[in-house]
């Protein structure tokens, strides 16, 4: 191991990816935006490819780029570009992409002309959440130009999908709203002459709790990775957290009463301590507002976090009980919890963030290193 490092269980990726097709009976994309939400994009679409995924789902272009380059062959969406992005790359490499908007549809149209493809399109819509998205006073027009696109052999109009703004709480309203005028698009769909081959509106915790947004496919993000998507929610899905994150201690030292510990000395020991030194800061993602409430697993027991978060290190209390420990000695930063460590949730809760935000900027100087828990093998990459 190297001093501090992610490692991630491409067994519980798959685990998770089967566990959602039984339970939604439908169709699964497994997104890996983001590097995989802190997990490793490449590795992680292999695995989910493997338990059954049929989509791969990337927001930028140059990660589908990526993907595909990597190896992957199979059907893979891209939801997000700007004015100055080109998709001749994309469209190369026979990536389904989306528009929001005319002009998106007349750069993809000058995009397959340069590379005489056919390029397979998806519309998104906004349904609420008031992000991406064409917006119902748009439709007819956006509509229409791709129905006559479509019929002039332009582009092959494939999909049609929307993004819920509150699905982790399934008993909010808009949760009903916005499914109702994603039917009213499927609505108009129709009348326009449109026929997708897959309709999408269910993130994660919308593919867990809500049976009537699961259409032909579901977007799962989060649950892939194990996290809960809807904490608080009885779902009853057995989903593994497939990250963990761990170090060793780089020092220990003792302190006396009234040291102060860290930057600002935030913290002042009240009575003699022990105290270890992890070697992961927050140029490694450990975030400096998880400081004096974020803990770590040591020795069997979790540890405080003492003082300010520092760019390369942070101090914890191991205690005087712990002073024969030696630097060396483990640290589990983050995990599923099966060892009384602290999870994502657990470092959300800490931090007044989202166990998303927790997973996806763990990076900087960490290794990753990947194991299976169905063989016990691991591969490590080197870097993140």
């Amino acid at each position: 191991m190297t001093s501090a490092e992610i490692v991630v269980d491409l067994g519980a990726i798959r685990h998770n990816v089967r566990t959602l097709l039984a339970h939604t009976e439908t169709s699964v994309m497994a997104v890996v935006k983001a590097d995989g939400y802190g997990h490793g994009m490449v590795e992680v679409a292999r695995a989910a490819r493997e338990a059954g995924a049929s989509w791969l789902g990337v927001a930028t272009l140059p990660e589908a780029v990526a993907l595909r380059d990597a190896g992957d062959e199979g059907r893979l969406l891209c939801w997000l570009s700007t004015p100055s992005d080109s998709f001749d790359e994309v469209l190369a490499r026979d990536v389904d992409v989306s528009a929001y908007d005319i002009p998106t549809l007349e750069r993809i149209q000058a995009a397959a002309e340069r590379t005489g493809t056919t390029p397979r399109l998806h519309l998104k819509v906004d349904t609420g959440l008031s992000r991406g998205g064409a917006m119902p006073a748009d439709w007819h027009a956006l509509f229409t130009r791709v129905k006559a696109g479509h019929d002039a052999g332009m582009w092959r109009f494939t999909g049609i999908f929307s993004h819920f703004a509150t699905s982790e709480e399934p008993d909010n309203p808009s949760n009903d709203a916005q499914e109702k005028v994603f039917r009213e698009a499927l609505d108009l769909l129709a009348e326009v002459g449109l026929q997708p081959e897959v309709r999408h509106l269910a993130n994660s915790a919308a593919a867990v709790t809500r049976p009537s947004a699961r259409f032909d496919l579901v977007r799962c993000g989060i649950a892939t990775y194990g996290l809960d998507p809807a904490p608080g929610v009885d779902h009853g899905l057995d989903l593994r957290p497939a990250l963990s994150l761990q170090a060793e201690l780089a020092m220990v030292k003792e302190l006396e009463a009234g040291a102060a510990v860290s930057y600002g000395g935030r913290w002042v020991a009240p009575h003699a301590t022990v105290v270890g030194l992890v070697p992961a800061g927050y140029a490694e993602g450990i975030p400096r507002a998880s400081a004096g409430s974020a803990e770590v697993l040591v020795a069997g027991a979790r540890r405080p976090m003492r003082g300010s978060v520092c760019m390369d290190q942070f101090v914890v209390e191991l205690g005087v009980e712990c002073r024969d420990l030696k630097p060396g000695e483990p640290v589990l930063l983050l995990g599923p919890g099966t060892q009384g460590e602290p999870t994502a949730q657990d470092w959300a809760d800490a931090s007044g963030t989202i166990h998303y935000e927790i997973v996806t900027r763990l990076g900087g100087r960490l290794t990753r290193r990947y194991v299976d828990s169905n063989t016990d093998s691991g591969t490590g990459t080197g870097e993140n």
